[in-house]
């Protein structure tokens, strides 16, 4: 079987030759040790500096090579497009933002950007301008504004694709994800499903209907599927609950999935971190293909879920981030045999790791992953 059979097999409940194997995502700094050289791709922070920079050119050049050469090394199943990967902002003439020090910047906005050492990356830690902001009925209930991809952006994606497609499993970029609406981020967010629920179930249909009419310029033609990130949780449970979750935002979900699946016919994979058992059913009903990332930290474990959902969604993990960064190469075989031993049978499971191959991973544990991979992979 090629990969994109393997995982295609795996989606429609049949059994392939071997479990699939893939992640969501691989951060720069293990994915430098496997190009042996330095690279843009998922260089969340340097990326963001060299747009600031207006070295664009330079960015896009390493996105597309060093996309392609990963694929090429690494057996990976799926090949997908998170952030880092593949967009490229349009090059504006606004001042670049003004360092403050070593981990700070402040844009002529007054918006502060903050360096993060534990995931390599730079947030925005304070929107003036978004704080600001009244948001009203009036704004989503007219007709939406269709965004497409800048070429610059999107040549990167078609030549990726062309390297691989009928090849690999391809996650196409699509035009976005409703998920759970935060209305001006994460704090102001829940305050406004509390305070303006109204105001935040226009943006939610708003946002389908955006989207939908969007997806037509963001879905490759040679797309197998697409991949959804948003997260829905905390370590503890649910951002909300799943009343609020099913009220607000679940016909919202359900129609973009109906969207691409009667329109496109390609599979919809839901990255999720958190604890997330309480909405597992509503993931069904909206009508998810796949579930990626069952973060047992959280309280996920995959074994559970393969016995209660495991013939209504494939099961996408089983390899714990935690002791791929600070764990042993035996730590992380027993992830790989366990996994292996409760979901595996009977299809429907594809290994990697609980969220990404996230900044700090340990590269010999990732190995050890690999090496106990193909002990158990064959069906």
């Amino acid at each position: 079987m090629t990969s994109k059979q393997r995982v295609l097999a795996t989606l429609n409940g049949e059994i392939p030759d071997r479990v699939p194997i893939a992640e969501f995502a691989v951060d720069f700094d293990t994915v430098e040790k496997i190009l042996g050289h330095e690279t843009y791709l998922r260089a969340k922070a340097k990326s963001q500096i060299a747009f600031w920079e207006g070295r664009h050119d330079e960015v896009a050049e390493s996105y597309e090579r060093d996309h392609i050469e990963l694929h090429e090394k690494l057996e990976l199943d799926i090949i997908t497009f998170p952030m880092a990967t593949w967009y490229i902002p349009p090059e504006i003439n606004d001042p670049p933002p003004k360092r403050i020090d070593d981990n700070t910047w402040e844009d002529k906005y007054g918006r502060i950007y903050k360096y993060s050492p534990i995931t390599a990356d730079i947030t925005c830690i304070k929107d003036p301008v978004m704080e600001q902001k009244i948001f009203t009925r009036e704004e989503f209930e007219r007709e939406p504004e269709i965004p497409r991809p800048d070429s610059r952006s999107w040549g990167i994606v078609e030549r990726v694709i062309e390297k691989f497609k009928d090849k690999k499993f391809i996650c196409s970029p699509d035009s976005g994800e409703v998920g759970i609406v935060m209305l001006g981020g994460m704090e102001r967010g829940l305050m406004e499903l509390m305070e303006n629920p109204d105001v935040v179930k226009a943006a939610a249909d708003y946002l389908v209907k955006q989207q939908n009419a969007a997806d037509k310029y963001y879905i490759h033609p040679d797309a197998d599927g697409i991949l959804w990130g948003a997260d829905f949780g905390f370590q503890s449970g649910p951002l909300i609950s799943p009343k609020m979750f099913r009220d607000f935002f679940l016909e919202p979900n359900k129609a973009r999935a109906k969207n691409l699946h009667d329109n496109f016919g390609i599979k919809i994979l839901k990255h999720c971190c958190g604890n997330v058992m309480p909405l597992m059913d509503m993931f069904i009903e909206i009508g998810y293909d796949a579930y990626q990332s069952i973060q047992a930290s959280a309280g996920m474990d995959i074994c559970e879920l393969k016995q209660s959902y495991g013939d209504k969604i494939t099961l996408w993990g089983g390899v714990n981030l935690e002791n791929i960064q600070s764990g042993t190469p035996e730590d992380v075989r027993n992830d790989v045999r366990r996994s292996m031993k409760c979901a595996k049978s009977g299809g429907r499971f594809i290994l990697g790791i609980s969220h990404s191959v996230a900044v700090g991973s340990n590269y010999d544990n990732y190995m050890a992953m690999w090496d106990e991979y193909f002990r158990w992979c064959d069906y």
